[in-house]
């Protein structure tokens, strides 16, 4: 599916929309477990966290996109291209690893929205949440991505809605705000949920689909006036992108910031919930329900979309998505069923993506810096340092996590 062979320089919004389905990843039901944790336990400390993050994950599903773009191949594709194959199903077992989590957050995100929204059982909900995502993912084997991104771009919408409504009832102080924005920790808790903050945000199966999306929807174009259009289209349909998702995940850490520190029980999303209806009112928390609920539905379709993608790309295996769907559905229900706190589980799966996350950066960065493998469009040597740049303060910062948790 690609673009008509147009060289016109104007901008076309019919050209966004691959950023917009990866930006699901940055708004999923982890995002809100580890934002409103880290503003209900620190106030506005970790502000400064999500700031850097997106601006981080700019960069990355940028670089994501134009290697689908410029080589016609996705990243999962483009590694299998220069990986052996032993070391092909050792780095598949990781990226899979990575897969599970993402898709654990989403289910059970789902699972207590539908709790929140009409007291569910939790194992009915992440039942309901698997079965509505295979209904998204049917529009996009049936209809194509252009209305699979119309779907995923609606419920984006309804993310953001729910999340920054309850900014307009108590707005922040200001001052507490610039505060937030000079880097710091306070003691290992700080850094763990720092670091389930990153991987909520730049998501290892986000930069995996990045690419894939990009390539499907706007095909391989020849170097040529039509490739700078289509990457500088890119470039505007990422930045459009990051700026809702920053600015939803921005919303749920000063809400919590400002409404929920001190109180008891904001350790959990059901707990934030009940604390945001008592500060703000029934209908703040009726739109927080439904934009996790909004949250959980799109991510999940999404996550199994980019676990499928990631399967085919490096182990040229293909199984039917919606086999894939009711596989790693299973242990997101397996957690439901056994009754292990669920908030907890979302942030530690944040915590697990945080990890995966260089297996991501490290192959995308060395691939778009290959003039042999992109051309003309080989990365400029500041994105190049500035991608290393990432790559290192993701990789330090999960460093640092160990060395505290082990010594506390």
């Amino acid at each position: 599916m690609g673009l008509p062979q147009q060289t016109s320089s104007r901008f076309s919004w019919y050209l966004l929309g691959p950023a917009f389905v990866a930006a699901i990843a940055y708004v999923d039901p982890g995002n809100v477990a580890a934002n409103v944790s880290a503003g209900a336990q620190y106030g506005f400390m970790l502000l400064w966290v999500i700031v850097l993050a997106n601006i981080m994950a700019g960069l990355v599903q940028y670089l994501s996109a134009k290697i689908g773009l410029v080589t016609g191949r996705s990243l999962p594709e483009a590694v299998a291209d220069h990986t052996r194959r032993r070391s092909r199903i050792g780095y598949w077992l990781q990226a899979e690893l990575v897969a599970m989590a993402t898709d654990l957050a989403e289910v059970v995100g789902g699972a207590i929205a539908l709790y929140l929204l009409f007291d569910l059982p939790l194992v009915v909900g992440g039942l309901i949440t698997g079965a509505v995502s295979m209904a998204l993912l049917f529009v996009q084997d049936r209809r194509g991505q252009r209305m699979f991104e119309h779907v995923i771009s609606g419920l984006l919408l309804v993310i953001a809605i729910g999340f920054l409504t309850s900014l307009f009832v108590e707005t922040p102080p200001a001052a507490s705000v610039a505060s937030g924005l000079i880097p710091r920790f306070d003691g290992a808790e700080s850094v763990l949920l720092a670091t389930a903050m990153l991987g909520a945000t730049v998501m290892p199966h986000a930069v995996y689909l990045h690419s894939g999306l990009a390539r499907d929807r706007h095909g391989h174009p020849e170097p040529g006036p039509l490739r700078r259009r289509l990457l500088s289209a890119t470039r505007w349909d990422v930045t459009l992108a990051m700026l809702v998702a920053g600015s939803v995940n921005i919303a749920m850490l000063l809400v919590a910031a400002t409404n929920l520190q001190g109180r008891e029980d904001t350790d959990s999303i059901e707990g934030a919930h009940a604390a945001v209806r008592d500060t703000l009112g029934p209908t703040v928390a009726l739109f927080f329900a439904i934009g996790l609920l909004a949250s959980g539905l799109a991510s999940t379709s999404v996550g199994a979309y980019a676990g499928a993608m990631i399967m085919q790309g490096l182990l040229k295996v293909s199984i039917p998505i919606f086999a894939r769907r009711l596989i790693t559905l299973i242990p997101a229900l397996i957690i439901l069923g056994v009754g292990f706190d669920p908030s907890r589980a979302l942030v530690l799966s944040q915590v697990v993506l945080s990890f995966g996350i260089p297996f991501a950066l490290i192959p995308l960065i060395r691939l778009t810096s290959s003039s042999s493998v992109m051309g003309a469009d080989v990365n400029h040597r500041v994105t190049t340092t500035l991608g290393w740049l990432v790559a290192g303060v993701i990789t330090l910062l999960n460093v640092v996590l160990i060395w505290l948790t082990v010594r506390g």
